[in-house]
């Protein structure tokens, strides 16, 4: 056999070699490849930070006193800012001294209030009284000589008044509006805790 010819048939066997060699690695890397599968990420434990109880009572963390709590507003004007400091901005400025206003948040000697529309911010304390007042929701609401709606209706208020409060007794509360006493049914008054026998005429809740 011609010696061109022998050269041409060994690298012919080769380049055969190389090829089933290539083969052989690509169906082991693809059969490698199948049988790997992805391990599912751990889910990480429940720690004290992230467990919630909606039960548990809420405290504020400056004062201890309980969140939500109902205050008044001692200036004639105040300033409602988007944060608790002087360099936030002012997004609502409240104008009706003595209205009521329920705290919400505290930070420092700032507290975040909302009124009965719901608009609200953060507000420093000085602003703000422990006097009690509620306001009337519905118009020609009467205000009646004892706690019964049997008894004499002394005077009525309208829908927007501010009143003072003097405590709170089986469903009716004590107001005081001017030289007016009396009794009016606590379902038409906004700005009474959740339970009615701790409404307190005055107290340091600022």
């Amino acid at each position: 056999m011609h010696p061109f010819r022998r050269l041409l048939q060994a690298l012919a066997a080769v380049r055969s070699r190389f090829l089933i060699g290539g083969l052989i690695l690509a169906l082991t890397s693809s059969i490698a490849t199948a049988e790997v599968k992805p391990q599912p990420r751990p889910t990480p434990p429940a720690t004290a930070a992230t467990v919630i109880n909606p039960v548990a009572p809420q405290t504020g963390p400056v004062t201890n006193l309980p969140l939500p709590r109902f205050v008044s507003m001692k200036a004639e004007t105040g300033n409602v800012r988007r944060g608790p400091s002087l360099t936030h901005r002012i997004d609502w400025v409240f104008q009706h001294q003595n209205m009521p206003l329920m705290i919400v948040g505290e930070y420092g000697h700032w507290r975040r209030v909302v009124d009965r529309e719901g608009a609200g911010g953060w507000m420093h304390y000085a602003l703000l009284s422990g006097v009690r007042t509620v306001i009337v929701k519905h118009d020609l609401t009467p205000i009646h000589a004892k706690p019964t709606s049997t008894s004499q209706i002394r005077a009525r208020a309208e829908a927007g008044a501010i009143v003072n409060l003097d405590g709170c007794r089986a469903g009716w509360c004590r107001v005081k509006q001017g030289r007016t006493r009396g009794w009016v049914e606590a379902g038409t008054l906004w700005g009474l805790d959740t339970d009615l026998g701790v409404q307190t005429r005055r107290a340091d809740l600022r």
